[in-house]
């Protein structure tokens, strides 16, 4: 065989296969839906309609509520509050928790969720029964108001039952620089849920192999900006929450918000806080104008009357849900001012 026939079969080899890439790449542009990045990994997605959002019920619908009554499984001895498991009359389980945090969580998660972040489910039930209640909790026993009956407890699961993957780091994390975890950083502020601990954040896997990553305790909302002198003054405290300053600079591309407040001296003694709250700064410092800017077009489009559906699914008074909503409309005025 001569060597020019050998060049000839050779040419042609390489145009059929110049020809079948060609087709390939024709292919995977035209079914998107089969590409590898439907599984990418989201911290926000597409909320649709914010106006239609339902925030007395949350994420989970009315269709999900706890199913009363509840009997106690075990108590939870990790974190600071007062915590423990149940099973409600359906046999689905919960995290009760108990005590200050309880009542701003659900808030807090509804009003995430309605902007297009992923959030667990909560609900806050008043006076609640628990059947099989031990005659003492090793914590929370003071919200123990007569045998098998709280003074209120926060009810939290993660919807479709997935579980937990991992926890996610505030400062390496897939989404840094975007801005969506941007505007995550201002919500925290908007919200003033100080305690940023990357343990308080979850990745979850979806049915399709998606990872979701969420701020998972939102507990310490609606009070100081910080750590204050007392629990009492830090969180759920509408006095401290109302005069807290919001924005503290504004330039021209950035924005900087008093948030998290630098904790009083007297938290020097547990060392390691302290330095974990006065470096956590950075997240209310130099947010890009125009993130926040878009958060507060989100927010926005959330009624007077959605925004107190969330207090009043908190287990707030109408009173008092109405004079935080009007506080957290004055932040989201000041978002769209920017």
């Amino acid at each position: 065989m001569s060597v020019r026939h050998y060049l000839s079969i050779a040419r042609s080899t390489v145009a059929i296969a110049a020809l079948a890439l060609s087709c390939a790449v024709v292919a995977a542009a035209q079914n998107p839906a089969k590409s590898s990045s439907a599984a990418a990994p989201a911290i926000w997605h597409d909320p649709g309609d914010i106006k239609l959002k339902d925030l007395l019920n949350g994420p989970g619908g009315e269709k999900d509520h706890p199913q009363l009554p509840l009997k106690f499984l075990k108590e939870d001895r990790g974190g600071k509050n007062s915590k423990f498991d149940v099973e409600d009359a359906n046999g689905t389980k919960w995290k009760a928790k108990l005590g200050i945090e309880a009542q701003p969580e659900v808030v807090a998660t509804r009003l995430l969720w309605a902007i297009g972040y992923f959030t667990n489910e909560n609900y806050f039930v008043p006076n609640l029964e628990v059947k099989e209640l031990p005659a003492h909790l090793h914590r929370g026993q003071g919200h123990v108001i007569s045998p098998g009956h709280l003074d209120g407890a926060r009810l939290q699961r993660h919807r479709g039952n997935e579980k937990k993957a991992a926890n996610w780091s505030w400062q390496h994390n897939p989404f840094v620089d975007t801005r969506e975890f941007n505007a995550l950083r201002v919500m925290m502020v908007l919200l003033s849920n100080w305690d940023l601990k990357d343990e308080n954040n979850a990745i979850f896997t979806d049915k399709e192999g998606q990872q979701q990553y969420l701020v998972t305790d939102v507990g310490t909302a609606f009070g100081a900006s910080g750590k204050h002198w007392t629990e009492a003054a830090s969180k759920n405290n509408l006095k401290e929450y109302r005069k807290a300053r919001f924005i503290s600079k504004i330039a021209p591309d950035y924005v900087d918000f008093n948030f998290p407040r630098r904790p009083p001296l007297l938290h020097l003694l547990v060392l390691p806080s302290y330095i974990h709250q006065v470096h956590m700064r950075w997240v209310g410092n130099r947010v890009p104008r125009a993130d926040a800017k878009w958060l507060g077009s989100l927010l926005a489009q959330l009624s007077t009357d959605q925004i107190l559906a969330a207090f009043r699914a908190g287990g707030y008074p109408p009173e008092k849900s109405a004079a935080f909503t009007k506080v957290v409309q004055s932040r989201i005025a000041e978002l769209n001012q920017l």
